[in-house]
Parts: C-alpha cells; sequence; structure tokens
C-alpha cells in the first residue's frame, strides 16, 4: 500500500543540520527497507496558486488554500503493508524532522 506522509511546520524555526541529518539518516533506514518511494520539501503557501478551470473557467488566484500558521513543507511517499506499519514509520518521520506529520492513504 501506498501512503503520503505531509510534513507540518509552522515556519518558526527551519531545520537545522542536526534534523537534516536525522532526515537523511531516517531516508536512508527507509530506503533499506524497501519503504522509500520518494520525499521532497515543498516552498511555502505563499509561493502556492489555487487553479479553477472548472467549466473552462481559467481562474488562478495567487496563494494557498490554508492560511493558517502551519502549513506542508515537504512529503514522503513509502510503501507499506499496511496501516499499522504506516503510521509506525510516520512516528518515525516525526521524530526525525522533528515536526508535526500528517498520514494519508493512497485511493485504490
Amino acid at each position: 500500500m501506498r501512503f503520503m506522509i505531509f510534513v507540518i511546520d509552522d515556519g518558526l524555526a527551519p531545520a537545522g543540520e542536526v534534523e537534516m541529518d536525522a532526515i537523511g539518516a531516517f531516508n536512508d533506514g527507509l530506503k533499506a527497507a524497501g519503504h522509500f518511494v520518494m520525499a521532497e520539501g515543498i516552498h511555502s503557501g505563499d509561493n502556492a496558486h489555487i487553479i479553477d478551470n472548472r467549466g473552462g473557467g481559467g481562474v488562478v488566484s495567487p496563494g494557498s488554500l490554508y492560511s493558517e500558521p502551519e502549513r506542508y513543507t515537504g512529503f514522503w511517499i513509502i510503501e507499506a503493508d499496511d496501516e499499522a506499519q504506516a503510521l509506525d514509520i510516520a512516528q518515525g518521520a516525526s521524530h526525525a524532522c522533528n515536526r508535526k506529520v500528517e498520514l494519508r492513504a493512497y485511493l485504490g
């Protein structure tokens, strides 16, 4: 099963060297165990755009749908046997990046 782990950040304390090293080690462990699909950081919502082309409307609005202090700043896509294993992996992700994370299963 595939899952996505979103990194949730309040933007108050950027990841430092210790966290980046922990994330690297976590990623290496995911790869070694066959769970790693991909991981990436993403820009803040300030650089986002909302696109609504339903019915050919062509509306493009700057910014994110979400204006909360917390936002997504990265993600992992993982392979796991089941939700219990994915939850365990997400615990490790939260610990490695020193941030809250959100786990969601792929549809299908």
